[in-house]
């Protein structure tokens, strides 16, 4: 990726996105390139603007923030949502990293570490905020929605490694120094599981790879 990340702010309070913005303006490297305050304007600004990432709330007026992630997904594959909210609810959690989206961050979140979970993010890592990662396994040992199953069998075997790795919460740039690979390489592999299994995020993948053994029989 090259240039500045162009990201767009969906929230519908706006003190609260006066301060975002006034935090990313600091940033060399990060251009805030639209804000709105519901859902449906911000699909439509997204849609106009094409940015590397979108910062999402949750409960918000019109469409809400699953739906939300679920269009931009289907339609806006190469841009990043990452889920901005105060709510630390398991099923919101899950609910919206199924639909599509890249991270879930609370708004407690320290600055530094928000700031680098959108370069992650549009690096095509997965972030979630510390806080959050407990209630990802506890949500899915009660059961929870699941990810499409697709036979993982069908993956190659560097691909097996790799969804490994993604199970492991390792970057691409991790997953690269690992295997002597390109950075590049890595995400075209990461495409193909993804589209193999039928899922639309590597946290997607993660989760799984956890609900189905992976790390178990491919280690």
């Amino acid at each position: 990726m090259s240039g500045r990340l162009r990201v767009l702010l969906v929230d519908d309070h706006q003190l609260f996105r006066s301060g975002i913005r006034a935090l990313l303006a600091r940033q060399p490297d990060i251009e805030v390139v639209g804000e709105a305050a519901d859902g449906l304007d911000g699909v439509q600004q997204a849609r106009q603007l094409s940015p590397d990432v979108v910062l999402l709330d949750l409960h918000m007026p019109g469409a809400g923030g699953r739906d939300v992630v679920k269009t931009l997904s289907e339609e806006l594959p190469d841009t990043r949502v990452l889920m901005l909210t105060v709510s630390e609810d398991a099923e919101d959690l899950l609910g919206t990293l199924q639909a599509g989206a890249a991270g879930y961050l609370l708004k407690n979140i320290d600055a530094d570490y928000f700031v680098d979970a959108i370069r992650r993010a549009a690096a095509g890592d997965s972030v979630i905020s510390p806080e959050m990662t407990g209630k990802l396994v506890a949500g899915l040992k009660r059961g929870a929605s699941a990810p499409p199953r697709e036979d993982h069998e069908q993956l190659s075997p560097r691909e097996r490694e790799i969804l490994v790795a993604l199970a492991r919460g390792e970057s691409n740039k991790a997953i690269a120094r690992e295997f002597d690979l390109a950075e590049s390489t890595v995400k075209i592999h990461v495409q193909n599981i993804l589209r193999k299994l039928g899922l639309r995020s590597r946290v997607q993948a993660a989760v799984y790879a956890v609900e189905h053994g992976v790390s178990k029989k491919y280690q």
